[in-house]
């Protein structure tokens, strides 16, 4: 099994989940079980994408739990995006999210790329 903490690309997931969380305590209650709960939950899911594929034994499998994961990430974008524009993000804390979740992705990407390689 591939130690999942020394990969790169799940550090970075990792910060994204915690990131998101801090980001969302602000959210108001009544979309505690909306988008405060959808966009915490595909936050997390990247990360634990990134383990599950890591624990597997073959490439062709790790490579689609990355895929997974990848997918997750795209779909962090949404919910943040919308969360922006209802006022429950600033402009600085959607920035930040996007930019660790640009950085994230990039990683990810290369992650993909060298396992597809090997």
């Amino acid at each position: 099994m591939r130690d999942f903490r020394k990969i790169k690309a799940w550090q970075l997931a990792d910060d994204l989940a915690v990131l998101v969380y801090e980001v969302t305590k602000g959210f108001p209650r009544s979309e505690a079980y909306g988008l405060t709960s959808q966009v915490r939950r595909v936050a997390v899911s990247v990360a634990a994408n990134i383990v599950e594929g890591a624990s597997r034994e073959t490439a062709k499998d790790y490579i689609h739990f990355l895929h997974i994961a990848r997918g997750s990430l795209a779909e962090t974008q949404y919910p943040l995006h919308l969360a922006k524009r209802l006022g429950f993000l600033g402009e600085e804390e959607f920035s930040e999210a996007n930019e660790l979740s640009r950085q994230t992705f990039a990683c990810l990407h290369g992650l993909l790329t060298a396992v597809r390689a090997s």
